[in-house]
């Protein structure tokens, strides 16, 4: 068998050439395009890991809590009736961002019926915020009768227990580090009563106290089996 040898002549060499280099260069812009968009695709993963991240971090380290919770049944004429009053301590989380109570909202139930309240005074002419004003040491003092007038199935009252800063304003009232604010809701037979009646003895009572970012702050009690007393510490 004969071997046969074809030989090249020099422009077969330089076609062959550029032919290679044709394609080793676009094996590099492929290489590189392809790196470029993985790059920016870490990088935009990267972004939003870290806003997820952020956030994450907000919603845990915020938040509301409620440390007290106190009611005050109605007496009338000397007769002692259900529970009407219900006064809810708040405070900022430690580490909490700024809570802006226009956009703090309370849940309650009673089993049968649940309610969404909400602070009234920022866009209308009632009166639901007042200052320190008790002389009495009676936490409910810090309401006058037209608050409570005021206050009715869908908005709950505000009342500055500490403030510092003086960030708990009427129309603006901001909860932050050290603030301590009392919430009131009223919960009287009237139609614009909360449940539309006094709470009863040995009813069950939970919700909420929900901010616009973070954890909310939880309501859960139980009446008492009689009103002998007309206050009650009942959280």
């Amino acid at each position: 068998m004969k071997l046969r040898f074809k030989w090249l002549k020099k422009k077969d060499e330089g076609a062959i050439g550029i032919g290679a280099m044709i394609v080793f260069i676009a094996m590099v812009l492929v290489a590189g395009i392809a790196a470029s968009v993985l790059i920016q695709s870490a990088n935009t993963v990267q972004l939003q890991a870290m806003s997820t991240g952020q956030q994450t971090q907000r919603e845990v380290s915020s938040g509301i809590e409620v440390f007290d919770v106190e009611g005050k049944i109605n007496v009338t004429n000397g007769s002692k009736y259900d529970l009407k009053y219900l006064a809810i301590g708040v405070e900022a989380r430690p580490g909490s961002d700024d809570i802006d109570l226009n956009e703090t909202f309370i849940t309650l139930s009673n089993g049968d019926t649940e309610v969404l309240l909400r602070y009234g005074g920022y866009n209308t002419s009632k009166y639901l915020f007042t200052g320190l004003s008790s002389t009495t040491g009676d936490i409910f003092d810090l309401m006058n009768e037209t608050a409570w007038n005021n206050t009715d199935r869908e908005t709950y009252a505000i009342a500055v227990m500490q403030d510092a800063d003086g960030s708990l304003k009427e129309t603006k009232p901001v909860l932050n580090r050290g603030d301590k604010a009392i919430l009131f809701v009223r919960c009287s037979s009237s139609q614009n009563g909360t449940f539309g009646a006094e709470i009863p003895e040995r009813t069950e009572v939970f919700g909420q106290v929900i901010p616009e970012v973070g954890s909310p702050g939880v309501i859960q009690f139980t009446t008492p089996k009689s009103y002998f007393d007309i206050i009650y510490d009942l959280q």
